[in-house]
């Protein structure tokens, strides 16, 4: 008997060119969306930054999370943080930031990006599902000193739709990983932030420059026209 065909779809308006999603070898990256970077009163604001310019990319990734869950589009979170005693901590990324916050420092949610405390988790508009795969990471990109290779090896994972903040520090950095090892990846553009417009403009662009340097872009709009596709008729929308 002859298996059904893979779902196969694609992105007609994304930078720099059309883009092909294979339902059976794509996941969502969400990065970092954490309460210390997002909440009002957290070490992202601590820092004089707007994250009301973070918060803005909430409602649309929740959207998008919804679509990929029902299109069987796996979800992968990550977090950036350190173990309680800081020993996976550089002293060089330890010693940065006014000295009163600094990483394991106390915030108004707990020790600043130390894993357990309540502003290492993710905000709760986003809160992974039971099973999803949730990577702790202690750099800026999601490979570095993690499983998510093997994670996205063993289940077959050639593409990625890359979504978090900030645009120009962490999600910059696990695009550029993922592409020397050789993903695909769509960075959307309104599912990742920045506390620096200009940051934000010139990051989107430099992913798809010069045919694709790094990757693509396209807008949670159309990413999801594309993955509905792969909902099932029989699912609730």
């Amino acid at each position: 008997m002859t298996s059904a065909p893979t779902p196969v779809t694609s992105i007609p308006s994304a930078s720099p060119s059309e883009f092909t999603i294979d339902a059976a070898t794509t996941a969502l990256i969400v990065i970092d969306m954490q309460r210390d970077f997002l909440l009002p009163g957290g070490f992202g604001e601590s820092l004089g930054n707007d994250v009301g310019l973070l918060r803005t990319v909430i409602e649309p990734l929740a959207g998008l999370i919804a679509v990929s869950r029902e299109a069987g589009i796996p979800v992968i979170h990550t977090r950036e943080g350190h173990l309680p005693d800081l020993s996976d901590c550089p002293p060089a990324k330890l010693r940065r930031g006014t000295p009163s916050q600094r990483i394991g420092d106390r915030g108004a949610f707990g020790r600043i990006l130390v894993r357990g405390e309540y502003g290492h988790d993710i905000v709760d508009e986003l809160a992974p599902l039971e099973g999803e795969t949730v990577i702790d990471k202690p750099g800026k990109g999601a490979f570095y000193a993690t499983e998510l290779s093997e994670v996205l090896t063993s289940a077959g994972i050639t593409t990625l739709l890359v979504t978090g903040v900030t645009t120009e520090v962490c999600v910059h950095t696990t695009v550029r990983e993922a592409n020397d090892r050789g993903y695909e990846c769509l960075v959307v553009t309104d599912c990742v932030g920045s506390y620096f417009p200009e940051f934000q403009r010139v990051g989107l662009e430099m992913i798809s420059a010069q045919g694709g340097i790094f990757g693509w872009t396209a807008s949670s709009e159309d990413v999801v026209a594309a993955l509905v596709a792969f909902v099932p008729s029989t699912a609730s929308r």
